[in-house]
């Protein structure tokens, strides 16, 4: 599979919550930060540098590369613990997220595919992660059970599908998550029939001709 074809692991997550995000950033190239963002990112800053660290019987590797080409996908995990244990090293994927636990389960699927990715670079099982939300400062354990991989394994075939199509979803307003997205005034998810930002654009730009 060429570079060009791998889907980010993040592509995941944004589709999982909303499939015309996904495609405003990941197809027509659209971003814009807010609060939320910018918190996000300022929350990533400490793991973002690559880096090994040893405590104990825990290994922790920070911004580590991650590639399933049977997948189709790639990424970075924020961290990877590996923890010692008689039968060697146990991977244990732990990814930060702003904000708080979700309804959804967004960000749980981006993390089960940060394991299979690393179950193919290892070729070993892993049967569990963590989410550490910088609001409650906790970690939410995640097991990765049959349910959550058969979920993480359709987003990716839907993402490579809508990625592949080009074509924006038209916008549905949902005021929990639209108001609270960056990308809310380039998406115009109140204005009925748009479908793109480039047609968007392209109605302005005759009504300012006319």
């Amino acid at each position: 599979m060429d570079d060009d074809d791998l889907i980010p692991l993040s592509a995941l997550q944004h589709y999982l919550y909303c499939p015309r995000q996904c495609a405003l950033i990941h197809v027509e190239q659209q971003w814009a930060e807010n609060r939320h963002t910018a918190e996000g990112r300022l929350l990533h800053q400490r793991v973002d540098t690559p880096q090994i660290e040893r405590r104990r019987d825990v290994r922790t590797v920070s911004a580590m590369p991650l590639l399933a080409l049977v997948l189709g996908i790639t990424g970075k995990a924020d961290v990877v613990e590996f923890h010692r244990t008689e039968d060697g090293e146990r991977p244990h994927p732990v990814e930060f997220k702003r904000g708080r636990p979700k309804r959804h389960r967004a960000d749980e699927v981006q993390l089960c595919a940060q394991a299979l990715c690393l179950e193919t670079m290892l070729d070993k099982r892993i049967e569990d992660g963590a989410l550490f939300y910088g609001e409650t400062r906790r970690r939410k354990d995640v097991v990765f059970d049959a349910e959550l991989r058969d979920l993480t394994l359709r987003t990716i075939a839907q993402t490579r599908a809508m990625l592949s199509s080009g074509s924006t979803p038209a916008a549905q307003y949902e005021p929990r998550k639209c108001d609270k997205c960056s990308l809310i005034d380039t998406c115009q998810p109140k204005l009925p029939g748009k479908l793109s930002v480039a047609d968007w654009l392209q109605r302005h730009l005759k009504d300012y001709e006319e």
